[in-house]
């Protein structure tokens, strides 16, 4: 049957295939069944079209998804796409691809503003941008793509806590979350890999610890150096696990951002702080401790120096030694020669 109804839809819908076998299966976008008739007819005439002349077939958001999910099964932001693609459903599942233009761009744009900030949206618009340019660059399934426009974003947000705040917070914690929380700060791990971490990237003689790059965010393996505190979490949870090192009842922590966390900030009195922001205040504490640009680079396993030069304002030390060098030079300017010879009575006589 060309046209059908399904039992999750109240629109009719349209089934074709094609005499290569490529299949047609989507929504009409309408209940009325002549409307619905009249599509169908047109998407029929297109394949005959596409197979007698050559015109490229259309494709639809449905498919591009598909594909984009196959092909990028290995990207850390995996879960992440898949869970923005399922809210861009109901806005984008009946289109076609050459049928996204920037007034669908808009009302995406307009409804995810509606529970979101701006810096979200232009996660979404950015996935929306990334497979349409895909479609049209690569697939070669449009002649062009949209431009998407993204709002203006500052990277400002850099909260970071004190160390009395840490303490507080670390104090109004569980057990469990506090030595997590804790881990973090010594180590600037993201919440992932923390939970996440294994015995096996553990090796407690040489102080040493590491993310596999499967598991980083940029895809490379980070080493984590392991300070006096990060040895002393670590040694306080040998033996509760055979696997992982972070546990809660005996069994592997799967998150973190709990409502134990939420209440520990709040009597804490911290506020407008993020589980991510634990990482921030470590690169703070890092930085105000003088560590370099290409030192903290490394340590937090960020895969370029400019995501680090957001903290350089924080440690202005290791720049006095630098802008002092100059002291010897600018100092026969500050202090013309002669100067120092005049004889102040000489100078009040005159």
């Amino acid at each position: 049957m060309s046209l059908f109804k399904r039992k999750d839809s109240p629109n009719w819908w349209i089934k074709l295939t094609a005499r290569n076998g490529r299949r047609i299966q989507q929504s009409s976008g309408t209940q009325d069944r002549l409307k619905a008739q009249e599509l169908h007819d047109k998407l029929k005439a297109a394949l005959w079209d596409q197979e007698r002349l050559g015109i490229k077939p259309q494709r639809s958001w449905r498919e591009a998804v598909v594909r984009w999910l196959e092909e990028t099964s290995d990207k850390a932001t995996h879960k992440e796409d898949r869970r923005k693609l399922v809210w861009l459903h109901s806005l984008l599942a009946d289109l076609m691809l050459n049928e996204i233009t920037l007034e669908v761009i808009d009302a995406i744009r307009a409804a995810k503003l509606k529970d979101s900030s701006k810096a979200t949206v232009n996660r979404y618009l950015a996935l929306v941008r990334a497979i349409l340019i895909r479609a049209r660059d690569e697939w070669e399934w449009i002649d062009r793509a949209p431009k998407v426009r993204l709002f203006k974003e500052t990277n400002s947000r850099e909260r970071a806590l004190t160390p009395e705040q840490a303490k507080t917070l670390l104090g109004e914690l569980p057990e469990h979350q506090r030595e997590v929380v804790l881990f973090a700060l010594a180590t600037g791990l993201r919440q992932s890999n923390v939970l996440r971490l294994e015995w096996a990237q553990v090796n407690l003689e040489q102080r040493h610890a590491w993310v596999r790059g499967t598991e980083s965010k940029n895809r490379r393996p980070i080493s984590v150096p392991l300070n006096e505190t990060a040895m002393a979490v670590l040694q306080r949870q040998a033996g509760k696990h055979p696997t992982r090192v972070f546990t809660y009842l005996g069994k592997p922590m799967n998150s973190a951002n709990t409502k134990a966390w939420k209440a520990a900030l709040k009597r804490a009195e911290v506020q407008d702080f993020r589980w991510h922001d634990l990482r921030h205040t470590w690169a703070t504490w890092q930085r105000q401790a003088g560590t370099p640009t290409h030192e903290l680079q490394r340590l937090g396993g960020w895969r370029t120096g400019a995501m680090v030069e957001r903290y350089a304002h924080l440690a202005p030390d290791h720049l006095a030694m630098a802008s002092s060098r100059l002291d010897s030079v600018l100092h026969t300017l500050n202090n013309p020669v002669g100067q120092n010879d005049v004889n102040p009575e000489a100078e009040n006589d005159a």
